[in-house]
């Protein structure tokens, strides 16, 4: 009589070896709105981050409403980001930003093949 093969049992997860996905397509950011690149320094609380641009400033980033529970961002991640233009400048205050996009790390190695990242910010060049 021949062994019955195991299944896998109702709730658990089964995980299997996939490959990294392939990237087709990487959303870039929209300069003519004012979209940059960014990495994430600090992390505040209340969905407020400290990000640092690619134009060289820190900046405290707010996560966009869209993607507030969807997408988990950690410090050190890339992101998109839109500085606001109606904001008035304080002295001694960061200016603010919205933080619309956040980047998996296969989509970061396409983007550095293809040298599309600046070179600030590298995460060796910025202190987190």
């Amino acid at each position: 009589m021949p062994k019955m093969k195991k299944q896998a049992k109702k709730g658990r997860r089964t995980y299997s070896s996939n490959p990294q996905p392939v990237v087709k397509r990487v959303k870039m950011p929209y300069r003519k709105n004012g979209e940059m690149f960014a990495r994430v320094t600090d992390i505040y609380g209340q969905e407020r981050m400290g990000v640092y641009c690619e134009d060289g400033k820190h900046r405290l980033g707010r996560i966009r409403g869209k993607i507030k529970k969807r997408v988990w961002i950690r410090k050190g991640d890339l992101v998109v980001v839109n500085p606001w233009d109606f904001e008035t400048e304080t002295k001694g205050q960061k200016e603010k930003c919205e933080i619309s996009w956040r980047y998996l790390r296969h989509e970061i190695s396409w983007l550095q093949r293809r040298n599309l990242l600046p070179e600030n910010l590298e995460l060796n060049n910025i202190s987190l």
